[in-house]
């Protein structure tokens, strides 16, 4: 038996067992310093896979970071729909009111009820396209509605009880080669008023049309059968095939025999785009102020004292001192404007009517209208009396002049606030009740400001 006295112990490294060959650089030794050895290609080699490793890892962790920080963010909901109106042809616009939804098709009209997502009826005698289309509640299950077609024609219709009734054409003209384009439209809160932009070959203007809403309602009521009777056509409902679905009833009345049971629009009045303003004839100021107290409205420009010579030498003046700026970006010739964009307004302290008129807060008093590159925004009253002709020159009861030409307007939907859009990229926010302006914002230089909506 062997047995220790002393306890087991490891026994100190000695110098003895070094290595000859590293006891120099025993505390120098790196490990990577054996890949120095390796020949130079395999060196290169080793670093450029080294370092697209180091490039995949940053990669990663920005990744990872953008994909934690897109996380934190508040994430769009997705809509997803709930229905689907199947239509023939192609649908080109639509109109909500009420629970209907109206399309313009490459072949008429279609409605549609918005709850059961059934189709109600269509409208395709005359196998137009529609190409825009507006639409209004009158109340009592009854809607207007202003549709545009293809060749630039007006229809407009009323909608009671799933029926199409054509009231009238109203930019219809048996010389063709006299017939006006139509812009743009628009229906007034309610739909008591409509307006339709017309273009003819040289010239542009503006209709403002009242409509027979209380009239059409009472007759609606007094005889509910006359909308079936008049409807230009039905559309068969049939779910189970798309061929079933989509005929089209031919109706045996005439747009004619509408027209005769519904009353026709009334044109209110017809704003036409302001002159260009050239030399004064007034020999004295005294003949300036006769001429505003014959009609004339302040702040359109026209009432001045510049002679035509002064206008040629303030034009030779400034060709001469920037005619090197002229040369670059050309020279615009001053033409009359040809589009033009209008607002329906509530009543408001601008738009003050006579004693003789009664005042209803909800219905339109008047229309706000600007011409494309003219710097004023012109009011017009809708009640005043017509003693005037129609297409006489209807002149504005108040003149907003702006600095610079309006480049868009808006109005909020109190009919309080309107936004007018410079084309020095300035917006001027008025308070159309009390007549002054709340606020002037300038954008960035540079900026031209294509719309404006209050939200």
């Amino acid at each position: 038996v062997n047995t220790r006295k002393h306890p087991l112990e490891i026994p100190r490294p000695s110098k003895k067992d070094w290595p000859k060959d590293d006891e120099e650089d025993f505390f120098l030794l790196d490990p990577d310093r054996k890949r120095d050895v390796l020949p130079q290609p395999f060196r290169m080699i080793n670093k450029l896979v080294m370092q697209v490793f180091e490039n995949a890892m940053e990669t990663i962790e920005r990744r990872e970071m953008l994909r934690e920080a897109q996380k934190l963010k508040v994430q769009p909901r997705r809509c997803f729909p709930t229905a689907e109106f199947q239509m023939t042809g192609r649908a080109n616009c639509l109109a909500m009111s009420g629970k209907y939804v109206f399309v313009g098709l490459s072949v008429g009209l279609a409605a549609f009820n918005m709850w059961d997502c059934k189709d109600v009826c269509a409208w395709d005698a005359v196998e137009t396209e529609i190409c825009a289309i507006h639409a209004s509640d009158l109340g009592k299950e009854c809607h207007v509605l202003l549709a545009v077609d293809e060749m630039g024609l007006v229809w407009l219709f009323c909608f009671h009880k799933g029926s199409f009734l054509l009231v009238k054409v109203l930019n219809e003209m048996e010389d063709i080669s006299k017939r006006s384009t139509c812009v743009e439209v628009g229906l007034s809160p309610g739909g008591g008023y409509a307006g339709v932009l017309l273009q003819g070959n040289t010239k542009a203007w503006l209709e403002i049309y009242q409509l027979p809403k209380d009239s059409w309602l009472m007759k609606m009521e007094k005889n509910p059968g006359a909308a079936a009777g008049l409807a230009c056509s039905e559309r068969r409902s049939s779910c189970t095939s798309v061929m079933a679905t989509f005929l089209l009833q031919e109706s045996p009345v005439s747009a004619n025999q509408a027209e005769a049971k519904l009353d026709l629009p009334v044109l209110l009045l017809t704003v036409k785009p302001p002159e260009p303003i050239i030399g004064s004839s007034f020999k004295s100021p005294l003949d300036a102020l006769k001429e505003v107290n014959d009609g004339s409205m302040p702040g359109l420009g026209y009432n001045h004292l510049i002679k035509d010579f002064q206008w040629e030498l303030q034009e030779a003046i400034f060709r001469s001192t920037y005619q090197e700026y002229l040369e670059a970006e050309g020279v615009i010739k001053e033409e009359i404007p040809r589009h033009a964009t209008f607002h329906f307004l509530l009543p408001s302290q601008i738009l003050q009517v006579g004693p003789e008129v009664e005042v209803q807060p909800e219905v339109p008093a008047g229309i706000g209208v600007h011409w494309n590159g003219n710097h004023n925004f012109c009011l017009y009253l809708l009640n005043h009396p017509l003693k005037k002709k129609v297409g006489s020159d209807m002149k504005p009861n108040v003149v907003w002049p702006c600095a610079a030409p309006i480049a868009c307007s808006a109005v909020s939907s109190c009919s309080r606030y309107l936004a007018l859009a410079g084309e020095d990229a300035t917006i001027t926010i008025w308070d159309k009740h009390l007549g002054y302006p709340l606020s002037v914002t300038a954008i960035l230089e540079e900026r031209f400001i294509r719309s404006i909506h209050f939200l």
